[in-house]
């Protein structure tokens, strides 16, 4: 059960009504009528909540738990505890998202602007803004309706926000379009200079960075990420790509729909994504790449190649996951391996020793 200190739950919601909700199904004879008070995990739940199953390592854990309710495969349904009320879904996943949503919606933003925030008086703020204590609004920026501008959080001359949209606390954006229910978290950068300069004998020459950062509909931004404006061409985030912490994207890269950038990931300039990437925590991809739609990346890889449509990666470099895996099966059977006597050079003596040594191992 959440901490009511900093979450509010909504409900109750009867099963029928969580069902569908969540595009579930009951099972013949199940009381569509059950009161159910929240979410919880399945270790902590009780009898008044919903939980989940999607992974088949939580088996005994779902067996072994006092949830009120469950939404889960119907393939599962054997291990279920007498008592447990079924929701059946084919994405239990998903299906729990919009149930946890329904308990917990996203807070309703209270307008008004904050006796110590600046505002610009050529600002223009649509209705039901709310704008924090110490928050900075530029010249001629646009703010769409029920915007929330974090406190400490500064938008840069000429910005446009669509409707919807959160900026965390101290998070600043310039040379920036963004579109509606755009979640920008706490802290992140986004338009700022591009890595550009030219190099010459008597030291580095920072170019002028005249593009953009162009952001889609319901993007999400996380903590200390930060965004480059392009070089001349934009850069452009795509409508419904989730970026996570401590994410650096750099001038003129271009991502399309539905991208899923994982903490700590860096993506050199100009390198172009296309839908549904998904890239693993800590990786690195060289610049001026094309990444195909649809690709998957293990974390900690290292991108320095174009990658077709469709494809998984991994490793340094990276390469397909089945050759990669390949690859470790090798290494891991290279040091296991014992060598000839003397084929790692020094005298009959030594490689005798190394011998007795393997052996007593």
């Amino acid at each position: 059960m959440a901490d009511p200190r900093f979450f509010a739950a909504a409900g109750p919601f009867t099963l029928g009504h969580l069902a569908e909700i969540a595009g579930a199904s009951l099972p013949a004879g199940a009381d569509a009528g059950r009161v159910i008070r929240d979410v919880a995990p399945l270790e902590s739940a009780a009898a008044d909540h919903i939980s989940f199953l999607d992974n088949r390592r939580y088996l005994d854990s779902f067996s072994a738990s006092r949830a009120g309710a469950c939404v889960l495969a119907k393939a599962n349904a054997d291990r279920a505890p007498a008592g447990m009320a079924l929701l059946f879904s084919e994405a239990p996943y998903l299906a729990f998202a919009k149930i946890a949503r329904a308990f917990y919606p996203a807070p309703v933003v209270t307008a008004g602007i904050a006796p110590t925030a600046v505002v610009d008086s050529s600002a223009e703020l649509a209705a039901g803004c709310r704008i924090d204590p110490g928050a900075v609004i530029g010249r001629v920026v646009q703010i769409g309706a029920r915007c929330h501008i974090g406190p400490n959080a500064v938008i840069g001359d000429g910005v446009v926000l669509g409707d919807d949209c959160i900026v965390g606390a101290g998070a600043s954006i310039s040379h920036s379009l963004i579109g509606a229910r755009t979640y920008i978290y706490a802290g992140a950068r986004i338009g700022q200079d591009g890595f550009g300069f030219a190099s010459g004998p008597n030291g580095h020459l920072r170019i002028p960075q005249l593009g953009r950062v162009v952001i889609g509909n319901d993007v999400e931004i996380g903590a200390n990420s930060t965004i480059d404006r392009g070089a001349g061409p934009d850069t452009v985030i795509g409508d419904g790509c989730m970026i996570d912490n401590l994410v650096q994207i750099g001038h003129n890269v271009q991502m399309g729909r539905g991208c899923v950038i994982v903490s700590q990931v860096g993506i050199s300039g100009s390198t172009k994504l296309g839908d549904y990437v998904v890239i693993g925590g800590q990786t690195g991809l060289a610049g001026h790449l094309n990444i195909g739609s649809g690709v998957r990346i293990a974390a900690k890889s290292g991108v320095h190649s174009n990658i077709p449509a469709g494809l998984e990666m991994a490793g340094i470099p990276a390469v397909p996951v089945r050759e990669w895996r390949r690859q470790i099966a090798r290494m891991v059977r290279m040091g296991k391996a014992k060598p000839a006597p003397g084929a790692l050079g020094g005298n009959k003596d030594e490689a005798m020793d190394g011998a007795a040594a393997d052996k007593a191992e």
